[in-house]
């Protein structure tokens, strides 16, 4: 007998109220991000941008509300949980902060930042896609901590540090609404009545705002009534699907595109764990084409399977409220009374739930590895940490009408400039290559950590990190073959020295068994 399904249940709605914030503030970000860090015109953003990643999310939403519903016919049950899907936020921050901002800072041309960010979309997109052929393969060769401490190093300082400080420069609009956030989700409580934190929090900085006296909001979109529907956009992504564009910023795409092929994947394992098996590859497939359809219809940020189908399973939503939130976010984007919602929500209203994410991302890198890899993780935060240090810098510099090349020419400054700029270029890939190394180190494979070294090497040799050139435009990175590169040579003699650590263990089987490897999660 076929199981009936209702397409709404009393859990759908918590469920959608949870997603539904989650993906606004996404939207709410991309607002306030493409017009104050990269310049775009305010109309581009509301009448393509959002209606192109309005459609992207719907595509999810309503391919995963499927899966969820087939899946539970299949099996006879009625307690089946879509997969939560939407925005990348790691994705967002990178492509706004590490490629569209400097084009733009750097070219004067907002408009080429929009479309190198589309670039930048659907070369993650192409990389999530091959990741539904070939993502139980890169997880079996890359240990996990290699990944999640790249994206880690991100979410600690480009989304939480951040979100932080804003708390803190207003307080009395955005510790409120946090501690909401915080005292539901950490103490994993429900409000009285069951009713979402994420809401809660809102409404009350929102009041906060409308009462405290001199509270300057962030203005973001528009409040006119306009149908935007959406457009394509693929003429303007070709014309930058050149190597010129492509291969510079490889080093922010491809560990942004790889994590999110990998994030996806653990994230159905955790679906499984909580009693809902989806299929691997067409999860996945789909998760890499909402990215496609993204790019194609003009936004930049790609989608993503989101962590918590067992939060939003336990609350008990199910089917509809994955394809309610689809429906919901494009009725808003392409009416554009999404613009209604950014100037009644101030951004440090929802600021709480972003700290959260950037703290779950954070604690996922320690809390998903073996414990002892917990060193190899610390290790692999530097380079995020530096690379967000430069950011500040580089404000601060701005700001007093000042530059990194002046600074440089300061030697008695107190500032280990040269160190810093070399770390942070390509540091998504430096952080990948030390977290592996170390880890291989902690396991004493000590020949899988000279391979890593010399992965570091080639990348180097090529231009991928540390390399850099300071002039009176600012910083850039021309790829070009640094054979003679003092990191090329150093990254090649570690892993020289590693190769002669492994011969030397070879011969020191007492070694060996003194130390038990901790290989669980590699």
């Amino acid at each position: 007998m076929r199981t009936r399904l209702p397409w709404c249940v009393p859990g759908d709605l918590d469920g959608f109220f949870g997603l539904f914030l989650d993906n606004a503030i996404q939207l709410l970000l991309i607002v306030v991000l493409c017009q104050q860090a990269v310049g775009l015109p305010l109309e581009l953003v509301m009448g393509t941008i959002l209606p192109g990643a309005a459609v992207s999310i719907l595509f999810g939403n309503g391919f995963y509300a499927w899966q969820a519903r087939r899946l539970a016919r299949r099996e006879g049950r009625s307690d089946v949980t879509a997969l939560p899907y939407g925005i990348n936020t790691v994705s967002l921050f990178a492509f706004v902060l590490l490629i569209m901002k400097p084009i733009a800072q750097r070219t004067g041309d907002p408009l080429l930042a929009w479309r190198v960010g589309l670039s930048a979309c659907f070369v993650s997109a192409l990389l999530e896609i091959s990741g539904a052929f070939v993502g139980t393969w890169l997880r079996r060769i890359t240990p996990r901590a290699g990944l999640l401490s790249s994206l880690a190093g991100i979410a600690m300082t480009f989304i939480a540090m951040d979100f932080v400080l804003r708390t803190f420069q207003t307080p009395l609009v955005a510790l409120v609404p946090l501690a909401i956030i915080l005292a539901q989700y950490m103490s994993k409580v429900r409000l009285p009545l069951h009713v979402p934190a994420g809401l809660v929090a809102i409404v009350v900085g929102t009041v906060m705002a409308r009462i405290l006296p001199g509270y300057e909001r962030v203005a973001a979109g528009s409040t006119a009534w306009a149908v935007a529907l959406p457009q394509g956009a693929v003429k303007e992504l070709l014309s930058v699907l050149t190597p010129e564009y492509l291969l510079v910023y490889l080093s922010v795409t491809v560990p942004v595109g790889l994590g999110n092929a990998l994030g996806s994947l653990q994230n159905l394992e955790s679906a499984e764990a909580a009693g809902d098996r989806y299929a691997v590859r067409s999860s996945l497939l789909v998760n890499g084409l909402g990215s496609l359809v993204a790019c194609a219809l003009g936004s930049c940020f790609p989608t993503t399977i989101y962590i918590g189908h067992p939060g939003w399973k336990a609350l008990g939503a199910r089917s509809g409220y994955s394809l309610l939130n689809g429906l919901v976010i494009v009725a808003l984007c392409v009416t554009g009374t999404v613009g209604w919602i950014f100037h009644a929500i101030p951004l440090e209203a929802g600021m709480g739930i972003l700290l959260w994410v950037g703290m779950i991302i954070t604690a996922q890198a320690f809390q998903e590895t073996p414990k002892a890899h917990a060193l190899a993780v610390a290790l692999g935060l530097f380079p995020a940490i530096a690379a967000w240090g430069l950011m500040l810098l580089e404000q601060g510099l701005n700001a007093v009408g000042s530059s990194l090349l002046r600074l440089s020419q300061q030697p008695q400054s107190g500032i280990v400039l040269h160190g810093l700029i070399s770390l942070e270029r390509g540091f998504l890939f430096t952080s990948m290559i030390l977290a592996a190394m170390g880890v291989w180190l902690i396991e004493r494979q000590f020949l899988r950590a000279a391979g890593w070294a010399w992965v570091g090497a080639a990348f180097s040799a090529g231009g991928l990190i540390h390399a850099y050139q300071l002039s009176p435009h600012g910083l850039t990175s021309p790829l070009a073959v640094h054979l003679g590169s003092p990191f090329a040579i150093s990254y090649t003699l570690c892993g020289l020295f590693f190769l002669g650590m492994h011969l030397w263990h070879q011969h020191k089987p007492e070694i060996a068994s003194s130390h038990p490897r901790n290989t669980e999660g590699v």
